[in-house]
């Protein structure tokens, strides 16, 4: 496909460094020759941040529906009549009031079309929470609006690709949480988004144990013998390359995940730690499993240096590029399947 894409922004916690990271990305002339950004916003706020930081002055066409988009322009929606002040680092509730309000015009016009792929600002998963937004976070609340069963978080960066197993869930209660049966659906979900999202058509994947050393034979843990193993052998059944599990120390600190096309680790900090070091927060966000395409960059609001100037764009800059990627590799998959049929 060679039209150039649209691509919502929802506007996260406006005190964070949200603001900065999309003025830093879009500024670059070159972005906006492949995407076109709609930013779901209030205009003060970012006239606000350019104050603090005039460095980041950008030019806006402010629109009032996604379908007056300017193309190889930056397009911003108000959506919300409020006045609201930012104030950079401070925990707000009206922060999380916008950044929910955002995120809902943001997704009804990704529901009907009028935009084709999803990337979101970080997020205070405390200030954001509503009778309406009752999540753990954007992950779990773009699952349930798409209607999905499940979906996979699956961090991104080259040819690093990590998915958890479980997201945000307590440490005490992942063994509880984990089965055979939700592994092998995580796994089916990576092995097909390795296919249709990546283009790579047979993906090698390794599974990382819950215990120390994988248990040691049971001497640390069962849950390799009673829970990894057996959906291994499932995966495999149904035509899955897994390969696991493995020791989560040695198998990033000796490289082995680069003979790996995908790695499902079991919970969050075993998986975003070694993730986070080896793309040097430079890596992606993607949600996996679901209709659309969604991907943020893979840090958060970055309270203790919002307003500063010296929050670093390469991970949302790269969120964009990614979701482009992604979008058109969905494409070309569906052409492709098209034509067979």
């Amino acid at each position: 496909m060679d039209r150039i894409l649209t691509a919502g922004i929802s506007l996260g916690d406006f005190n964070g460094i949200g603001i900065e990271i999309i003025l830093k990305t879009f500024q670059d002339s070159r972005i906006i020759e492949d995407v076109t950004p709609i930013i779901y916003g209030k205009k003060e706020l970012f006239d606000q941040y350019i104050n603090l930081i005039p460095e980041l002055n950008t030019s806006f066409k402010i629109i009032n529906s996604a379908k007056e988009i300017n193309f190889k322009k930056i397009n911003l929606i108000n959506v919300s009549t409020k006045s609201y002040a930012c104030i950079p680092g401070q925990i707000d509730i009206r922060a999380g009031e916008l950044a929910y309000n955002s995120l809902k015009f943001v997704t009804n016009d990704l529901s009907k079309g009028l935009i084709d792929v999803l990337i979101t600002a970080p997020i205070n998963k405390k200030n954001i929470q509503s009778e309406e937004f009752n999540f753990p976070g954007h992950t779990e609340y773009l699952t349930a609006l798409s209607n999905a069963n499940q979906s996979l978080m699956f961090m991104i960066d080259q040819g690093l690709r990590v998915g958890l197993a479980t997201n945000h869930v307590e440490i005490k209660k992942i063994s509880s949480v984990l089965s055979i049966d939700l592994i092998v659906n995580k796994l089916s979900l990576m092995n097909n988004s390795l296919k249709i999202d990546f283009n790579i058509q047979t993906p090698k994947i390794a599974v990382l144990g819950l215990n120390p050393h994988s248990g040691d034979l049971g001497l640390l843990g069962q849950e390799e013998i009673a829970i990894i193993s057996p959906a291994i052998s499932k995966a495999k059944e149904s035509g899955i390359y897994a390969w696991g599990p493995f020791p989560a120390d040695g198998f990033f600190g000796n490289g082995i995940y680069k003979n790996f096309d995908g790695v499902l680790a079991m919970y969050h900090d075993q998986g975003l730690i070694p993730f986070k070091t080896i793309s040097n927060n430079k890596g992606v966000n993607f949600t996996a499993g679901l209709p659309i395409v969604r991907t943020s960059p893979d840090h958060g609001t970055g309270m203790d240096i919002s307003g500063k100037g010296i929050a670093d764009e390469s991970s949302f800059r790269n969120a964009v590029f990614l979701a482009k990627d992604i979008f058109r590799n969905r494409y070309e998959a569906k052409k492709r399947k098209e034509k067979r049929s």
